[in-house]
């Protein structure tokens, strides 16, 4: 897991603390005097598996850059509920002006990292990978993408610019799969990774005649993609996909695929219940 460089996001993070404060924390800004400190202790409350830690916490330093903050566990580490992972001290004004902003990014990536490792957990044993796709929120895809690495899965295209997926609805467009990758070989020069999402057997054929880099099983049952595997036999990288849960998700890594794509690991987590423990002093 690649650690983040916490500033990177600095932009995001203004824009998201301008979206809660506005013109101003009228609340804090009449209760809480200026000369107030206070310390706060940020606890999970649910079980789970922690991500985005210091850019969450980063929020405060834009704030109050006089808040210290002491993080105390590491991204990727499964923590139990009632957990601190990290303690805050400086002005109370600016830790509670920036308590929203940092504990909802934190709970967001967390609970996708806590999905991601149920995957990943449920898998344990296979060959399988579990990866994430392009269903993520606007905006946020580095980050959730990081997330996902926590949980220890792994990254799928970052978008539309760094790999070629030929989709049914290119093919539709194109009119067959030899074609299809022909033209994106022309059209998409520098070697990128070619897959092609397959429907049926028959595609899977034809996309491997092709010599495409990735076939992407596309709602196939396991003993579809049992036999996908074996007309691949190593020659391409076989990725299934499509309504694949946590159910289901065993009986397709023991088809021999290499890797699966779950949307819901972005789409469909939930965040995990962050809180912060706030004491005047």
């Amino acid at each position: 897991m690649t650690e983040l460089e916490a500033t990177t996001f600095d932009s995001f993070l203004h824009a998201a603390i301008a979206e809660d404060v506005g013109g101003g924390d009228i609340t804090t800004d009449s209760v809480v005097p200026t000369s107030a400190s206070a310390t706060a202790d940020v606890i999970v409350r649910d079980e789970g598996v922690l991500a985005g830690l210091a850019v969450a916490l980063r929020a405060f330093a834009i704030v109050e850059p006089r808040i210290d903050r002491d993080l105390r566990i590491q991204d990727g580490t499964r923590v139990g509920a009632g957990t601190t992972v990290a303690r805050l001290s400086g002005p109370a004004r600016g830790i509670l002006t920036a308590e929203r902003v940092a504990l909802n990014l934190l709970g967001r990536l967390s609970g996708i990292a806590t999905l991601t490792r149920s995957y990943v957990d449920e898998i344990s044993g296979s060959k399988a990978k579990i990866a994430d796709t392009r269903k993520t929120t606007p905006g946020l895809r580095s980050l959730e993408r990081y997330a996902v690495r926590a949980g220890g899965g792994v990254n799928h295209r970052f978008g539309l610019h760094d790999a070629v997926l030929i989709k049914d609805n290119h093919l539709a467009a194109d009119g067959g799969v030899g074609e299809a990758v022909a033209r994106s070989r022309t059209g998409a020069p520098g070697g990128p990774v070619i897959e092609v999402e397959c429907d049926t057997l028959q595609q899977v054929t034809e996309a491997l005649a092709a010599g495409v880099d990735a076939v992407l099983l596309d709602n196939m049952n396991e003993a579809t993609i049992a036999r996908a595997v074996k007309l691949a036999a190593g020659r391409a990288v076989v990725e299934a996909s499509g309504g694949i849960n946590l159910r289901t998700v065993r009986g397709v890594a023991a088809t021999g695929v290499d890797v699966i794509s779950v949307g819901a690991l972005t789409h469909g987590a939930v965040s995990l219940d962050v809180a912060l423990d706030f004491v005047l002093r």
